[in-house]
């Protein structure tokens, strides 16, 4: 895969590439496995002293998969893709990665579905993954060099993930807030977490969109991203999610997995230089607790 870029320092080319996030270990793979870097057409490496105006290429050899992933032929639901990143609606009920309780995941669908397709770079890189029964947008980038760039803006927290909550309690939930409480894993158990003073820190935001009662479909943005995090801190206000009975959710309000969605995932397309925003619908189980909900 080709990148060009225009040199406006007078410095060495791995200085320059540098700013644009290639990596020591990228410029090593360039060097060793079958690429090349080109100023101004002319094959040169990663110490030549660039004049500003150059035109700098590097051409990066295409990535295999893991032979220990194995590629599984399933439909997806793609909501975007283009050459550099694939973007896609997961069903609740399938794991994100494989493990010793689960081998039929996201990851083996997306790696069946680049070999079927014969995408030059094999190799999955999953940049925003979901729990097994969290519904919703997942971001894949489609070579190491798109994952490195969104590596950085998950390090400065720009990438913006919204989901939606059906949660249940008794009292008053405010109509939005923030959600501010340290988060720890739960001695008991370990799976669990809890808010916990020594905890790491993590931040929820939320706004109420519609109101039944006790029960409330809420749009949630994190900031920090603990695990379980969403799930803990609503529990911890007394309005956990349906469905989910780790953390105390009501099994009796017709859906039986934890009921969040990622619906709204925002990043800035470093290659395009523009914001992408994709969207993902309510999924069906949401939909019919919602009719239920305003049938009543």
């Amino acid at each position: 895969m080709r990148f060009e870029f225009i040199a406006d320092e007078h410095v060495k080319v791995k200085t320059f590439l540098k700013k644009h996030q290639v990596s020591k270990g990228l410029l090593a793979k360039v060097k060793f496995s079958g690429g090349q870097i080109l100023v101004n057409g002319i094959e040169q490496n990663a110490i030549y002293l660039l004049d500003i105006g150059d035109k700098v290429t590097i051409d990066i050899p295409s990535e295999e998969g893991y032979e220990a992933l194995e590629a599984i032929d399933r439909d997806l639901e793609i909501l975007y893709e283009d050459d550099h990143f694939l973007v896609l609606n997961k069903p609740a009920g399938v794991a994100s990665i494989p493990s010793s309780l689960h081998s039929n995941t996201i990851a083996n669908f997306v790696k069946g579905y680049y070999v079927r397709n014969q995408y030059e770079n094999q190799l999955v890189h999953i940049v925003t993954r979901l729990d097994k029964d969290t519904s919703g947008i997942m971001l894949f980038a489609k070579h190491g060099y798109a994952h490195a760039r969104l590596d950085k803006q998950l390090q400065a927290k720009t990438i913006q993930k919204h989901y939606f909550a059906l949660v249940k309690g008794k009292g008053e939930l405010a109509s939005k807030g923030d959600i501010i409480a340290p988060i720890a894993r739960d001695e008991d158990s370990i799976i669990t977490r809890k808010v916990a003073k020594g905890g790491k820190y993590a931040h929820t935001s939320y706004q109420v969109v519609q109101s039944f009662g006790d029960i409330h479909l809420v749009d949630i943005q994190l900031h920090t991203g603990r695990t379980h995090q969403i799930r803990v801190h609503f529990s911890h206000i007394g309005f956990p999610l349906l469905g989910d009975d780790l953390y105390g959710g009501s099994l009796e309000d017709g859906i039986l997995r934890q009921a969040l969605h990622c619906h709204s995932l925002a990043f800035y397309h470093p290659f395009w230089e523009e914001e992408l925003r994709i969207e993902s619908s309510l999924p069906d189980d949401f939909s019919q607790v919602l009719k239920q909900l305003s049938n009543i």
